[in-house]
């Protein structure tokens, strides 16, 4: 197995979106800051309402899949196609926009921490257009397994240890999306086959560590180079980090805010769409 190594830091800075939620950003900060599929990911975290409590009123989406990993703090989604969910603390919402949604994320507490990642996956250009859709996936639905001390969270793909499979809470897709959430033991070690046709990034949220014995910056979206697989090491206190992988498109990618096509023509026709009320026909 060839151990991959750090290709690019891309540090995390704050924002806000939605109306006023306060963010970092990490992907996604500029049109260079992608790892395909990937679009962005922005980690939200504070224990001061007025830094989340407006919230993302009603906006609309195209073209990708948004993923909400809720690690502390209760929101509630709903949409257009008259769905609503519940994101509490260690739950996940993947939302597939695809040809159109328009939806509300709203904070259900008033007070204390609300903490957690939103993903942004791309669709490929045969798939833009489908329909619309999502679903909850509650905390005790996700697998879980114990490694070397270390505990690893299965919200996407699979992972083949000591010749056994385990599947992650959601699978399948063109863009083979995997999807961990890791809680590394203090001075642990813990290597990871990652298949060479996925990029693959990690991003450490607490604590320390390293990643092929090369230190790892806190709140930054590291992309690793090729290879079929990664390695960890916790620092002195341990750590929970991202390990995110994907397959690449490789196609051109046109954003213009919540729409995410393949030229500036199907931009104009988001945008038309949305104003004709067409958008989620």
């Amino acid at each position: 197995m060839t151990a991959r190594t750090i290709r690019q830091v891309i540090p995390a800075m704050e924002t806000s979106d939605g109306a006023g939620v306060r963010i970092k950003r990490s992907l996604g900060q500029s049109q260079a800051a992608r790892m395909d599929p990937y679009l962005m990911l922005d980690e939200f975290g504070s224990d001061q309402a007025a830094d989340y409590i407006a919230g993302f009123p009603a906006h609309p989406h195209r073209g990708f899949e948004t993923v909400t990993y809720m690690i502390e703090g209760h929101m509630l989604h709903e949409d257009h196609l008259g769905n609503r969910g519940n994101l509490k603390n260690g739950g996940v919402q993947w939302m597939t926009a695809g040809r159109g949604i328009i939806h509300s994320e709203m904070p259900q507490q008033e007070e204390g921490m609300m903490r957690g990642f939103q993903l942004w996956l791309n669709l490929p250009a045969a798939e833009k257009m489908k329909a619309a859709g999502y679903r909850d996936i509650q905390p005790g639905d996700i697998p879980e397994l114990e490694l070397n001390g270390s505990t690893i969270k299965l919200i996407a793909g699979s992972l083949e240890i000591d010749g056994q499979q385990h599947q992650g809470a959601v699978s399948g897709g063109t863009t083979k999306p995997l999807y961990l959430d890791i809680e590394l033991a203090a001075n642990g070690e813990l290597s990871l086959p990652v298949a060479s046709e996925l990029n693959a990034m990690v991003y450490v949220y607490e604590g320390s560590a390293a990643v092929a014995g090369s230190d790892l910056r806190k709140s930054a979206a590291t992309v690793l180079d090729d290879g079929d697989s990664v390695t960890l090491q916790g620092g002195p206190g341990g750590a929970r980090l991202l390990l995110i992988a994907g397959k690449p498109i490789n196609e051109p990618i046109v954003q213009y805010g919540p729409f995410v096509m393949n030229s500036r023509e199907e931009i104009e026709q988001a945008l038309q769409d949305y104003r004709d009320g067409r958008l989620t026909a």
